[in-house]
């Protein structure tokens, strides 16, 4: 045989196998929604009176295992079914060459009896004949069932390769007020599972291989009829978009070659130019909209801060995986507890103009500043009012028992409505707010209320305002933007009020509470988060004298930072022959241990270079594992006389496109045209004339920092993905995509041999009877105290 068609006859027996198309359905949505799906599917319940009957497909091309997840479709709807025979009656038939009942629908009146005889169906096998099995139904009806006296479903689940007609039996079944869903199994024919179904088809046309998917979709549409409820009035039924597609394998003409065929009438062989296919699989789609029921989940506020991440437990609990420094907190806040004898008295509104969700961000806000606020040996106390056309006193100021009895005290205030009288609520508040708080002299507290607010008052404020000022309470206010002007008016300065733009907003304004609470802040930026690392060039060329004078100056910059692990972390590295980490981020918890080892760090001398300093803390210093914390500002001052930095140009580009802020400060007389090229596009460079003048530009160095600490963060920047993992953002937080042979949320755990590489994702949702992954946390540098 001439080798062309030989090559042509053996592509046609390859793929005379091949199955010629793989049906998929696909809802495009994100992760989280697909999550809520499959959650709601367990939430909803169907009560009313109906009779469902489901028709399995049990013939050879569905399959035997196609044929069990059409069983454990059918058992998971059952778990939504209130079934018994005033209710929900539920009956099944398989059908393959001729219909077979299985049990009828007055036959059992409980859920665990109809699960057990669904389970118990064995698999027959035969042609697939859906038409017939209509036609039975057709002419016997519901099997066992109450006519037409209360709704009739009938539920197909079959791969739509009938080897009769269905369209016309459909059609009369449907005319009867029969709602038939028509679910796919295995690789259906999707244009017979649209003629089976009833209409709006998008609502009736489901699969089966994606159960929980199917169960949710099926129940959304009943949903529509009042024949199915969710468990929380806040789940609603919305479209999303979704597509049918159909992986079909083509052949595809793709060139010619030299071929010989024999002729006709004579024994001649001729040369020819024969056709040469490929074989190729296409996707084809058909877009649609599907209709599934969706819950509020308990991350969607997205409550773990500081680059954590919320992982759902159940419908209304949730568990934040933390980054190293925030590990141990409640929603990865930091513990910022206040150290000044101060009573605070939070006036919340709760008016109509406020409306219930507004009241409930109030109390959210309120009960985050007391867990973040508040310990056992705090001197701070604590009250809690809420007004609209008048005042009520929910917690006078110090009277609870614990910080848990005041967070109870805080869920159980219920929303009023009504007018905003936020004058009249001052000044009641002024007066009976403080309880037995109100001792005079130099015994009393400083005494502090605090307004939350989002609907201007519908009262004058001015005077009351004035009223509490008398009486020598500091007023503060915290609300949106609408109100700003009149919080300017209550509290007397624009510097003591608080405006946020969103939920998450509001919650990033407690450090800059706590700051206004205990007194004026200090120069610098202790009120906001800050990975802060200082980079002093010890070479031959700047000299021990100066060296110490380098030395004194950080030390005084450090005085104007709140350093500890949650708020400010401060390191140092020195560089002269070599490179030494004097201290690294997380090494130091307090000041005063940063500004004793800052005295101890070691002159080295030799030959500096500056490239290899910042290459040195792009590796070893800025990173997650060494301290670095996920979503909090970077910023390196790298002090230098200038010589050994034309070499720096590329590591430093290299930090700040890591999300690190560099700072240039150069001394000497005349500026290095190699420190001028490390400016950066902010102009991030500072002159110095000598070593002696440093202290002159503390102010200046002070406001660069302080503005960088300013700056949007990327989470991923530096990465916290370990062992060369990809950090990608996602809704607020990261995950991470490991590389194979890694898995855990940050890549840090082998996998074990055998094993498929994991989600590749760093913050999966941990299967079925697993606990989430809080020990997978990028690791600290060894020798941190308490690790």
């Amino acid at each position: 045989m001439p080798s062309s068609l030989l090559l042509e006859v053996l592509f046609i027996f390859l793929f005379s196998g091949v199955p010629l198309s793989h049906a998929l359905q696909e809802v495009h949505v994100s992760r989280e929604t697909i999550g809520k799906i499959s959650a709601a599917s367990k939430m909803m319940q169907c009560s009313a009176a109906v009779d469902l009957l489901f028709l399995i497909d049990g013939s050879h091309s569905v399959g035997k295992g196609s044929f069990e997840r059409s069983k454990h479709f059918a058992i998971t709807v059952c778990d939504a079914l209130d079934i018994n025979p005033e209710r929900v009656r539920v009956g099944a038939m398989q059908f393959s060459s001729a219909p077979r009942l299985e049990f009828p629908l007055d036959a059992l009146s409980s859920q665990q009896e109809v699960k057990a005889k669904i389970k118990r169906m064995v698999f027959k096998g035969g042609r697939t004949e859906t038409g017939l099995a209509l036609k039975y139904l057709l002419r016997q009806g519901f099997p066992g069932g109450r006519n037409a006296s209360v709704p009739q479903i009938l539920v197909v689940v079959t791969d739509g390769r009938s080897q009769g007609h269905v369209a016309l039996p459909a059609k009369q079944l449907k005319e009867r007020r029969i709602t038939i869903f028509a679910v796919g199994v295995r690789f259906p024919r999707w244009e017979e599972l649209h003629t089976l179904a009833s209409e709006p088809r998008e609502r009736h046309v489901l699969t089966a291989e994606q159960v929980e998917d199917a169960t949710n979709g099926l129940l959304s549409a009943l949903s529509a009829s009042a024949l199915c409820t969710a468990a929380s009035p806040d789940c609603e039924v919305q479209p999303h978009p979704c597509e049918h597609k159909t992986l079909e394998t083509v052949r595809e003409l793709v060139g010619s070659a030299r071929c010989w065929r024999g002729s006709r009438g004579s024994k001649a062989v001729l040369a020819a130019v024969c056709p040469f296919s490929s074989w190729k699989r296409v996707y084809r789609s058909h877009h649609s909209t599907c209709y599934r029921t969706t819950c509020p989940g308990a991350c969607d506020s997205q409550p773990c801060q500081n680059g954590g991440t919320c992982l759902p437990e159940g419908l209304d609990k949730y568990h934040c995986l933390c980054p190293p420094a925030f590990r141990g907190e409640a929603n990865c806040a930091p513990k910022l507890s206040l150290e000044c004898r101060i009573d605070i008295l939070f006036l919340l509104a709760s008016s109509a103009g406020t409306t219930p969700e507004g009241f409930l961000r109030a109390k959210a806000f309120v009960k985050r500043f007391v867990q973040v606020s508040l310990s056992e040996d705090s001197r701070t106390r604590v009250g809690v009012a809420w007004y609209s056309g008048e005042l009520a006193v929910a917690v006078p100021v110090g009277e609870y028992r614990d910080v848990p009895a005041l967070l109870e005290s805080l869920d159980s205030l219920p929303f009023r409505g009504g007018a905003t009288l936020t004058g009249s609520a001052l000044r009641q508040a002024a007066e009976q707010g403080f309880g037995s708080a109100a001792r005079t002299g130099q015994d009393r507290p400083r005494r502090v209320l605090v307004l939350l607010t989002e609907s201007p008052s519908q009262d004058e404020v001015a005077s009351p305002a004035r009223h509490a000022r008398a009486r020598e309470l500091l007023l503060l206010g915290v609300g949106t933007e609408a109100v700003r002007a009149e919080l300017e008016e209550i509290t007397g300065s624009p510097k003591h009020v608080l405006v946020y733009t969103g939920p998450r907003d509001l919650f990033h304004r407690i450090p800059e509470l706590q700051g206004k609470l205990c007194g004026q802040p200090r120069p610098g930026c202790q009120a906001r988060s800050l990975d802060l690392l200082f980079l002093l060039d010890a070479s031959i060329s700047v000299g021990p004298e100066n060296f110490a004078q380098m030395q004194s100056f950080v030390r005084s910059l450090t005085l104007q930072f709140d350093v500890n692990p949650d708020v400010t972390q401060v390191g140092l590295v020195v560089y002269g022959g070599r490179v030494r980490t004097a201290f690294g981020l997380d090494t130091h918890l307090t000041r005063a241990a940063v500004l004793r080892a800052m005295s101890q760090a070691p002159y080295l001398g030799g030959v500096g270079s500056a490239g290899t300093a910042l290459l040195h803390v792009y590796d070893k210093v800025m990173t997650v594992q060494r301290g670095a914390r996920p979503g909090v500002p970077k910023a390196v001052v790298l002090l230098t006389g200038g010589m050994g930095a034309e070499d720096a140009a590329v590591p430093v580009q290299k930090l700040r496109n890591n999300g690190v802020s560099v700072l240039v400060v150069g001394v000497g007389p005349v500026l290095r045209e190699a420190l001028r090229r490390l400016a950066g596009p902010r102009d991030s460079l500072i002159h110095v004339a000598s070593y002696a003048d440093l202290r002159y530009h503390q102010d200046e160095l002070l406001a660069w920092i302080c503005a960088e600490a300013r700056q949007p963060v990327s989470l991923c920047k530096p990465s916290p993905c370990l062992h060369e993992g990809t950090c990608i953002l996602r809704n607020g937080s990261y995950r991470c995509e490991c590389r194979d042979g890694w898995q855990g949320p940050h890549c840090g755990n082998r996998s074990l041999r055998g094993d498929a590489p994991k989600a590749r994702g760093s913050h999966p949702e941990p299967a079925e009877g697993q606990q989430p992954y809080p020990s997978q946390q990028p690791p600290r540098r060894p020798g941190r105290p308490g690790h």
